[in-house]
């Protein structure tokens, strides 16, 4: 969250790109409903059920959905093949900004604003609608394109200031785990997240933002989501206000 316009200049291959949802087809564009993300392990029991549910949601394809593997169970046995230390400190972040003491899993964070246990599909749609209805939606406009080895980005006009977001991940994968609380389980994981970079700032007017293309050609991310997240004074992650979702193919059914 804390990484500059340094990030601009980081090289990157890409193939064939469409926009999301998984629903779409190629090029069209669809507003998202609202912004999911999803903090699990492939060590922590209860999370399998977590997993199933937020696979739901990625499949609606009218939502931003986020999968972010932490790695704080692997002392149990079994070392998430998907973790990452800097999901774990995102977390926490979110933590810090709610005023909590702790973390736990699996938890799913609603638009940058709200967090709950993240096991009913139903449940986190209507949180999504509730949000909406209290003017805590995705308000300003995302919109990302690709052309050539570019990747444009384009935000439209809104009220306040937010960081431009751009989160990594790999669309689908299938892991047998051998070992922990889940052993002898083949799960599948949805979005998972392998890079998060701050790009750029946003101040209410609309600005464009081209990047190189990146990640998104390699065997670690096929994928990736533009977030316009609002941030508080210590810089932890609070609101999104915005977002848009593009990837390499279509999501398999």
């Amino acid at each position: 969250m804390k990484s500059t316009f340094a990030a601009l200049a980081q090289a990157f291959i890409v193939t064939t790109i469409v926009w999301l949802p998984s629903t779409a087809g190629a090029g069209e564009f669809v507003t998202p409903s609202g912004v999911v993300e999803l903090f699990t392990s492939q060590g922590c029991r209860s999370c399998p059920p977590a997993d199933r549910a937020f696979e739901k949601v990625v499949k609606q394809g009218n939502v931003v959905a986020l999968s972010y593997h932490v790695d704080y169970w692997n002392y149990l046995g079994w070392a998430d093949t998907l973790a990452r230390p800097e999901n774990t400190e995102r977390q926490y972040a979110y933590a810090k900004a709610f005023g909590r003491s702790g973390v736990y899993t699996p938890q799913a964070i609603i638009n940058g604003v709200e967090h709950i246990k993240g096991t009913d599909t139903a449940e986190i749609n209507g949180r999504i609608r509730s949000l909406k209805d209290e003017g805590h939606g995705l308000r300003v406009p995302v919109n990302a394109t690709r052309k050539d080895d570019q990747l444009s980005i384009s935000i439209g006009a809104g009220a306040g200031k937010a960081d431009v977001v751009v989160v990594y991940f790999r669309q689908h994968q299938t892991v047998e785990l051998e070992k922990g609380e889940n052993a002898g389980q083949t799960l599948d994981y949805w979005h998972s997240v392998t890079d998060i970079q701050t790009v750029g700032m946003w101040r209410g007017e609309p600005i464009n933002l081209a990047l190189p293309a990146k990640v998104m050609g390699s065997d670690k991310s096929d994928g990736c989501a533009i977030l316009l997240q609002s941030v508080d004074d210590e810089g932890n992650p609070t609101a999104i206000i915005g977002a848009a979702m593009m990837m390499k193919k279509r999501a398999i059914r």
